[in-house]
């Protein structure tokens, strides 16, 4: 069941212990930030909320992110990710640089593949926000395998985030502890190097077909050909 938790004026988060997504009010319209799962009942938790339409964007097209979207009208999402979702009626694309304004909110798109070809960001940069989807995390484990990854990509990626960290107070990830620092940037880079050069630990996961590699400050679930993705 999803809790509903507010985060700071006009902004809340939806949780469900594994995921979250994010809803920014304002009185004539509102942003939600991904869609959670089919079967979340997310469409029901935001109008308890608000009752103003919604935009809905995506940070990619996983399925534990657009997997509700059929429940909102109008759907934002990188055209990457589009092979990732089966429906694919009322998509719109996003790319870099894209605005979206919600009362005092002010939302721009930041490219950022590798944990999926189409994964974004949503940097509020008069609030030093930035909402991370799952490329930034602290604990993890981040998904990392599958051909719709790269790690190259997730690298250079993690790199362009880390050239803009000063301009950030707090990051919301999707999954585990939220909000955290920009610090976790850096962090999340260097725990993905050493995945990249092979030099994080790693263990047998029994549920997925990966193993699980132990970062410092975050943990990756990947594979020996992924890892050279």
């Amino acid at each position: 069941m999803l809790q509903t938790r507010q985060l700071m004026d006009n902004l809340y988060c939806f949780e469900d212990g594994h995921v979250r997504q994010f809803l920014i009010t304002a009185p004539d319209k509102a942003l939600l930030l991904d869609a959670g799962y089919a079967d979340s009942h997310l469409r029901e938790a935001v109008q308890a909320v608000t009752d103003a339409p919604v935009q809905l964007l995506l940070t990619h097209g996983d399925p534990d992110h657009a997997g509700g979207m059929a429940d909102f009208p109008e759907v934002w999402l990188h055209q990457a990710d589009w092979p990732l979702v089966k429906n694919q009626a009322g998509l719109h694309p996003l790319q870099e640089g894209d605005l979206f304004a919600c009362g005092d909110y002010l939302l721009e798109v930041i490219e950022v593949p590798g944990h999926t070809h189409g994964s974004v960001a949503f940097a509020d940069r008069e609030k030093r926000l930035l909402f991370v989807g799952d490329t930034v995390q602290k604990g993890g484990p981040i998904y990392q395998f599958g051909t719709h990854r790269s790690l190259r990509e997730y690298l250079r990626s993690l790199y362009k985030l880390q050239g803009m960290a000063n301009q950030f107070d707090t990051l919301f990830p999707c999954h585990y502890d939220c909000p955290i620092g920009p610090e976790y940037i850096e962090h999340t880079l260097q725990d993905a190097l050493s995945l990249w050069g092979n030099q994080l630990p790693s263990t047998d996961t029994p549920d997925k077909p990966c193993r699980t590699y132990q970062g410092r400050w975050t943990a990756f679930y990947c594979t020996e050909e992924d890892r050279q993705r």
